[in-house]
């Protein structure tokens, strides 16, 4: 038994309960193991106006199942590329200390991201002398050239003091391994569990929903950005004639999801398919009875819709950018498309409506490849112990 504690400033909470859900998965299969975890989620001061007046009703302890989530304050100010690295001196100024009035000194401390976790638990660390592990998940490892100065000076300082750089694709390892020390690195997947996802009622849960067992269901998990490929697809929705075709949308936020519904509605398509906020519970539901996810993003860690398609035995359209190719075996699981090209993405997406048992055949081969690999959040919690486990036995 050791202990952890975990810092993850995206993590759900009752505000916001599917923001970063995948963060609060990573934590519950690490708990699981009896791995003793407290995790702080800071939030910014909350004023009485503004983007963030509605964290004045945050709780300052959470419970989420087998672990407690905190939520200090720290100073976050918009916008974002001018005042990113105050933010970050603010979070290291004031969650270490509250580290410090609140837990018993950890072993471990493992930051769910790069920055603002990472950065800001330094002090603690350093205090301490603990191990520090990051989780690289594509964003600040992918954008790290463009950064404001200040952003890419503390993230470069984060990655040398890790003792443990934690990537989720190797495309993102080889990256770290260009700014930071390699023997640091390490290529760490995350997952999906199959067991989570109703395939065994696909038929009885498109009755449900009133989708034709004839139907071939496309469906986008993912923000409604630029950079998850909507523009894309909304230049090939209206190129699909086939009434047969049933387009759902799924997204927590991003700004463009009116622009989904506007070009659905143009083309006399259901707007009703387009959710916003879904339960993790029903968005699962929907991956059991899809035939195939389009994710046609322009820049991807290794995205976990991909291996919830797979654990579903749905079929992949993507880009061929990040550590998607790492998941998707092209021809064989899925497709794989240029990114920013909705010309290519039209062209894969036509040829695979037009054969289902190829849909379906893709699906399973996904299925057998997540589970060859060991892509579930059981697998990746032992990953992660081994590391913690190895830095401090």
């Amino acid at each position: 038994m050791y202990s952890v504690l975990a810092s993850a400033v995206n993590h759900p909470d009752m505000i916001k309960r599917y923001y970063g859900i995948f963060n609060h998965r990573i934590l519950r299969a690490l708990a699981e193991t009896g791995t003793a975890i407290d995790v702080v989620s800071p939030r910014p001061f909350a004023p009485p106006v503004g983007p963030y007046s509605e964290y004045s009703s945050l709780p300052a302890v959470e419970e989420w199942g087998d672990y407690a989530v905190h939520h200090p304050r720290f100073w976050y100010l918009l916008p974002k590329r001018l005042f990113y690295g105050l933010a970050g001196g603010s979070f290291a100024k004031r969650i270490p200390a509250y580290a410090n009035r609140t837990f018993g000194v950890a072993d471990v401390v493992h930051a769910c991201h790069i920055y603002l976790d990472g950065y800001g638990m330094l002090p603690y660390v350093r205090e301490h002398d603990i191990p520090l592990f990051v989780v690289a998940h594509g964003t600040i490892l992918n954008s790290y050239d463009d950064l404001p100065r200040g952003v890419r000076r503390n993230v470069s300082e984060t990655l040398d003091a890790a003792t443990g750089v934690l990537c989720v694709s190797e495309a993102l390892a080889e990256r770290a391994r260009e700014i930071t020390d390699p023997a640091t690195v390490s290529t760490v997947p995350l997952g999906a569990d199959p067991e989570r996802f109703p395939v065994d009622r696909r038929e009885r849960l498109r009755r449900e929903v009133g989708i034709s067992e004839d139907a071939t269901v496309v469906l986008f998990v993912g923000h409604f950005l630029e950079r998850k490929g909507i523009r894309e697809i909304l230049e090939v929705v209206p190129r699909i004639k086939d009434p047969n075709v049933v387009f759902v949308f799924v997204g927590h936020g991003g700004g463009l999801a009116d622009d989904v519904r506007n070009v659905l509605a143009a083309e006399n398509r259901s707007t009703k398919l387009v959710f916003e906020g879904l339960p993790p519970v029903a968005l699962r539901r929907w991956f059991a009875l899809a035939d195939l996810l389009w994710l046609p993003s322009h820049t991807e860690g290794r995205p976990t819709v991909v291996y919830e398609a797979m654990a579903s035995e749905t079929a992949v359209l993507a880009s061929s950018v990040g550590g998607v190719p790492e998941q998707v075996r092209d021809g064989k699981t899925g497709v794989l498309v240029p990114p920013c090209d909705a010309t290519e993405l039209y062209r894969a997406l036509e040829s695979l409506l037009t054969d289902r048992k190829r849909l379906r055949a893709m699906g399973k081969k996904g299925l057998e490849q997540l589970l060859e690999q060991g892509w579930t959040w059981e697998a990746h919690a032992e990953r992660v112990r081994r590391h913690h486990l190895a830095a401090i036995e």
